[in-house]
């Protein structure tokens, strides 16, 4: 239960910057001393992600901004949807409505 529990919690960062790839490998590690199938799947991620960095690593620096950017175009988003962007406006006495949630409203 707790190796699952840890395995979402890394799928969910992954898009974000930080560990989310390190909480994945945990989550299949804590699965994997009781399933055989999370070991297998844990090998296979390790390699591809492995893959990704080597990969990575050989793009020109425009692909590797790209990718930066992209990365952080998610967290933006995410915040905005969370409604962070509203209440640091509220906080600065800004009631501007494209800072508030499609999701939570103003």
């Amino acid at each position: 239960m707790f190796g699952t529990v840890v395995l979402i919690a890394g799928i969910l960062m992954i898009p974000y910057p930080g560990p989310g790839w390190l909480v994945v490998f945990a989550g299949l590690g804590i699965l994997a001393t009781e399933f055989h199938w999370a070991h297998r799947v844990n090998m296979f991620a390790k390699r591809h992600y492995q893959r990704w960095v080597r990969w990575l690593g050989r793009q020109h620096l425009a692909t590797k901004l790209t990718i930066m950017a992209a990365t952080g175009l998610v967290v933006v988003v995410t915040l905005w949807l969370l409604g962070m962007f509203g209440t640091v406006g509220g906080w600065l006495g800004l009631r501007w409505t494209w800072l508030a949630s499609p999701l939570f409203g103003p």
